[in-house]
C-alpha cells in the first residue's frame, strides 16, 4: 500500500526539520514523498566560503537538500519552484497557489503538510508558502473523498519551547521572544493534532541537517538540547480540524483508512 506525502516549504532545509523524522520512520514502507521548495535559498548565509559564494548560493543549497535526503534514506520526487528567496510575500498570490495546485493533482497525496499562519518562526517566506499551499489543497480536495485528505501546518509545541527557556534561564540568559524576527512561535499543547515520536530517528535527522553545510544547522544550540528539538515532529491539524485538547495522533498517516 503506497502512503502519499506531499510537504511544501519555503527553503532548503525548511524541509529536513519539519519532516526528515517522518520521513526516516517510512523509509521502509512504500513511501511517495513529493517535496516542493518555492525558493533555493539563494540568501541564506554561507558558513565557509569555500562552499559557496552569492552567485552559487542557490544551487549549492538544493544539492545540500538532496543530500540531506540521501542521509535520511528517502528518495523524494524534490521540486524547486526557484521563486526569489525573501520574496515569496511580493509574488502573486494566485500565481503561487496555482503552481502547487498542478503539483498536487499531479501527485495525488493522501497527507499535505506546510507552514501554518505563523511560519513557525514568523518568516514572510514561510507564511506567504504556508498560505497558498493551503489555498490549493482546499481547491484541490473534494467532498467525495477524492485528492489529498488531510493537511497539516508544522509546528512546535510550547511546553518544547518552555523546556528550551528553561534552560536558557538556568544559565541566566534571556527566554526566547517570540516577538522577535525569525524567532520560533510555539502552539498550545492543546492545539496540536499530530505528535510524531522521532526519537528512534534522530540521529539520521541530526546527519540530514549536517548536510546542509553552508547554514551551519545547530551550531548555536547545546548539543544537549538536539533531542528537545529533533525528537518530535508536531503538526497542527488544520482539515479536518481536530477539537481542541483531543488526543494527538502518533503518525501523519495515521487514522486514513487505505494509505
Amino acid at each position: 500500500m503506497t502512503r502519499r506525502l506531499a510537504a511544501v516549504f519555503a527553503h532548503p532545509d525548511d524541509d529536513t526539520y519539519g519532516i526528515a523524522g517522518t520521513g526516516a520512520l517510512h523509509r521502509d514502507e512504500d513511501l511517495a514523498l513529493t517535496v516542493v521548495l518555492a525558493t533555493s535559498g539563494e540568501a541564506g548565509r554561507i558558513l565557509d566560503d569555500s562552499l559557496a559564494t552569492p552567485e552559487t548560493l542557490g544551487a549549492v543549497r538544493e544539492a545540500e537538500d538532496r543530500a540531506s535526503w540521501a542521509a535520511i534514506g528517502v528518495e523524494p520526487d524534490l521540486r524547486f519552484l526557484r521563486h526569489p528567496d525573501g520574496g515569496l510575500a511580493r509574488i502573486d498570490r494566485a500565481e503561487l497557489v496555482a503552481e502547487v495546485e498542478t503539483i498536487l493533482r499531479e501527485v495525488r497525496p493522501d497527507v499535505v503538510v506546510t507552514f501554518g499562519p505563523d511560519g513557525v518562526t514568523g518568516h514572510e517566506d514561510h507564511i506567504a508558502i504556508g498560505a497558498a499551499t493551503t489555498d490549493a489543497f482546499h481547491r484541490v480536495r473534494s467532498p467525495s473523498g477524492d485528492g489529498p485528505r488531510r493537511l497539516l501546518h508544522v509546528a512546535l509545541r510550547r511546553s518544547r519551547l518552555d523546556r528550551f527557556d528553561e534552560w536558557r534561564r538556568a544559565r541566566g540568559l534571556e527566554p526566547l521572544d517570540p516577538t522577535q524576527p525569525f524567532a520560533p512561535r510555539g502552539v498550545p499543547d492543546a492545539h496540536v493534532g499530530v505528535v510524531v515520536d522521532c526519537s528512534s530517528t534522530y540521529e539520521r535527522k541530526l546527519e540530514a541537517l549536517r548536510q546542509h553545510r553552508t547554514q551551519g544547522e545547530l551550531e548555536d544550540v547545546p548539543f544537549e538540547l538536539w533531542p528537545i528539538l529533533l525528537g518530535e515532529e508536531a503538526f497542527v491539524l488544520a482539515w479536518p480540524q481536530a477539537p481542541v485538547g483531543g488526543p494527538a495522533l502518533s503518525d501523519v498517516f495515521e487514522g486514513l483508512t487505505g494509505a
